[in-house]
């Protein structure tokens, strides 16, 4: 159950991607973004880490004989399923990479492609999709958080549908 959790955050960020455009002729494919990036933009440049996973309702997600729930999802993963980082740079490029620190982690991945920030949204486009998402910033613009409604399993196997928020950290 873990492993659908852990990839929770990568899914979100690319879930519409594959639905959101056809690939069928390569005309509906949206440009990539390009262009000098503006003030609100600089605070996006430089590696975020995954540093907070909190949901709206108490889930228990570990495998440890005991019943547990909390709404720290963060709390109950593995170093390997905490291991997820956005960099963003100048350019215009943007790397997502999870699970490429640890040793054997399981769900290494790794998407690029290029993004722009408009007010607080942030917009990225991977492969032929685009995909938006609406930031919260703390107030030192060194932290943003995105949420989204998922049904969870639990370790019971009951389900549970709970708005999540992951939050992503600038590495200074």
């Amino acid at each position: 159950m873990k492993r659908l959790l852990f990839n929770l955050g990568a899914l979100f960020m690319i879930s519409g991607c594959f639905l959101s455009c056809s690939t069928d002729d390569g005309d509906d494919c949206p440009e990539d973004f390009s262009g000098a990036l503006v003030a609100n933009e600089e605070k996006m440049v430089g590696e975020w880490t995954l540093t907070a996973i909190v949901a709206d309702e108490a889930v228990d997600i570990t495998d440890d004989d005991d019943e547990n729930p909390s709404t720290d999802l963060f709390a109950q993963y593995n170093d390997c399923q905490k291991d997820a980082a956005y960099t963003f740079n100048s350019g215009r490029s943007y790397t997502f990479e999870q699970g490429v620190n640890g040793t054997n982690c399981p769900n290494r991945a790794t998407v690029s492609g290029s993004w722009q920030l408009a007010s607080n949204t942030l917009s990225i486009v991977f492969g032929c999709n685009l995909q938006n998402l609406s930031l919260t910033f703390n107030g030192s613009d060194t932290a943003f958080s995105f949420s989204d409604n998922f049904n969870v399993t639990d370790i019971n196997g009951d389900v549970i549908q709970t708005e999540i928020t992951f939050t992503y950290s600038l590495v200074e």
